[in-house]
């Protein structure tokens, strides 16, 4: 990367501003690996469908897809709760944010494939009317054409507010007109509902009907508490790579590091609380049609994975992240950020693959072939977007008060 700022940049202040972009004029090789890396990704899964089962090379594009499509939701979370409670210290990190939230323009197109070959992937599909009593009860929301309708509804919806938050930050760059903010903040307060259904209905749709037969009043809190999770470790992992290549400099600092650092440590407990919560119900109550996700999850090689995402999705985090000297530590918490996505890429394996291989875990290289592909094309359009316009925002009111944290 091309630093525009320097470590020896001037004190950035409200009254004195400094402009400074993302320079990608010499990131030629990393906009190339990004290509390259989608290109035989792509030609992977183009073997794959000579070499195994279509239903293979579709549950590993679900994989990829959930990942990605979960980071980038926390994203957009994170930039309606930055407007939605009039944040000050996500001020400097907020065009990180909104590039990232971008993000759901292009994801949704990796899910093509499975909505023309869906009865592949989703069961439930292909029994008819009358043939299974519990399906039967849940046509009003479990047919094809309704599923498919609500895809081309959430994505677009999601996508909009993704774009005004960003275009009114960008339009306040300008003049300072404080307008803009206004009107992003009654963006969020609608976009709020409008997030939390579509996340639902998309987490239901798209992995809970993997199992029609399962039952879960917690399944979109569940999904929404590793999204929020991803989506703050995925910001702070660019921080921190962006303030090591020159950028932010004066701007972002260790309190910002700090508070980010809490906020996963929170959703670590969140996370923790929702799994724990879902996973007693169930136990206790013992209704066949609820057990089945765990039973399934819980026998030969998925028990291993399942309690390797326990220890790993809240006890390590838990420990890792209780010292507050150590959230300030910028290498330390790349590590950390680097790690909760790992796990979450788990968690989502587990969501997904054992719709699959019923009989215990088979890993195929297109599991790991889906993340590179999805996750190297959304890096290039990120690095894109955030090239345009300022790093932070220039004159948002909360500027000198993000700028002036203290927590």
């Amino acid at each position: 990367m091309s630093a525009v700022a320097t470590p020896h940049a001037p004190t950035v202040s409200a009254r004195n501003p400094r402009l400074e972009s993302f320079q990608t004029s010499n990131l030629g090789p990393v906009f190339f690996g990004l290509m390259v890396a989608a290109a035989l990704s792509a030609v992977a899964f183009i073997a794959g469908i000579f070499i195994w089962p279509l239903k293979q090379v579709l549950f590993s594009l679900l994989f990829g897809f959930s990942f990605c499509f979960t980071v980038s939701a926390g994203f957009l979370f994170w930039n309606i709760v930055h407007y939605a409670t009039d944040a000050e210290w996500s001020v400097v990190v907020r065009r990180i944010i909104e590039a990232g939230a971008q993000s759901l323009r292009y994801v949704w197109v990796f899910f093509i494939p499975l909505l023309i070959f869906a009865p592949e992937v989703y069961a439930w599909m292909d029994i008819g009317p009358g043939k299974d009593v519990l399906l039967d009860g849940k046509r009003a929301m479990m047919n094809r054409p309704f599923w498919t309708i609500r895809f081309f509804i959430i994505f677009p919806l999601l996508a909009l507010i993704a774009w005004k938050l960003r275009k009114n930050s960008q339009v306040q760059d300008i003049d300072g007109d404080p307008r803009p903010t206004i009107s992003s903040r009654k963006w969020a307060f609608a976009g709020l509902p409008i997030f939390a259904i579509g996340l639902t209905f998309g987490a239901i749709d798209w992995l809970k009907s993997l199992d029609h037969t399962w039952s879960s009043t917690m399944w979109g809190v569940y999904i929404f508490a590793g999204s929020a999770w991803s989506g703050m470790a995925a910001l702070l992992l660019i921080t921190i790579t962006l303030k090591s290549h020159g950028y932010l400099q004066g701007v972002v600092n260790e309190e910002h590091y700090h508070i980010m650092g809490k906020l996963i440590l929170a959703f670590t407990v969140f996370w923790a609380y929702i799994g724990f919560g879902q996973y007693f119900l169930i136990w206790y109550a013992n209704i066949p049609e609820e057990t089945s996700y765990f039973i399934r999850r819980n026998a030969e090689g998925w028990n291993i994975l399942s309690t390797a995402l326990v220890v790993g999705h809240f006890f390590i985090p838990f420990v890792l992240l209780l010292w507050q000297q150590l959230k300030r530590n910028p290498n330390y918490m790349r590590f950390i950020c680097i790690y909760v996505l790992c796990i979450h890429a788990l968690d989502h394996y587990i969501i997904v693959l054992p719709g699959l291989h019923w009989a215990g875990v088979s890993f195929n290289l297109l599991d790991l072939a889906s993340v590179v592909l999805i996750g190297s094309t959304l890096a290039f359009f990120f690095l894109k977007n955030l090239a345009k316009g300022n790093l932070y925002p220039l004159r948002d009111p909360r500027l000198a008060n993000s700028l002036a944290l203290k927590n």
